[in-house]
């Protein structure tokens, strides 16, 4: 893809959301990981996802719409096509762990004891899905770039 000059400041604000949004799941999903058989780490990730929730949203957000400018401006290729079919599930996974999940670890905050077992699988499908869509976007817009 050619960069054109006015694009710049899109294409920055663009890898600026997805740095943000890619950033703060890994770091909640390394957290939620380690928490598994951890009581006290449980307890950390409860507390770190009061920080990286907002984070993760201010992230797709700016990457959902410097995506949509981009649309406009770019020609339309197979990674575009991807990259715009990628952004509703990311929106739906996130969705379904900011309002399903999160007030389910509301409940448990301050408390250091591990999460249910089916909470568990849940959450952790659902990051699964979200690591490979988040790193998947993320491939994609390096090789955009690169072509």
């Amino acid at each position: 893809m050619v960069v054109i000059p006015q694009l710049t400041f899109i294409y920055f604000f663009h890898l600026m959301g997805i740095i943000l949004m890619v950033g703060s799941v890994s770091v909640i999903d390394i957290f939620g990981f380690v928490a598994r058989k951890s009581k006290q780490w449980t307890y950390n990730t409860i507390e770190a996802h009061y920080i990286t929730k907002p984070l993760i949203w201010i992230g797709a957000s700016i990457t959902t719409i410097t995506w949509i400018v981009l649309l406009m401006k770019i020609p339309f290729t197979t990674p575009a096509l991807i990259k715009t079919m990628i952004i509703p599930l990311l929106l739906l996974n996130g969705s379904f762990l900011s309002f399903h999940i999160s007030p389910k670890l509301s409940k448990r905050r301050g408390k250091r004891s591990l999460l249910p077992q089916s909470l568990q699988k849940k959450i952790g499908i659902s990051f699964l899905i979200s690591i490979v869509l988040n790193w998947s976007f993320v491939f994609l817009t390096v090789l955009s770039l690169l072509s």
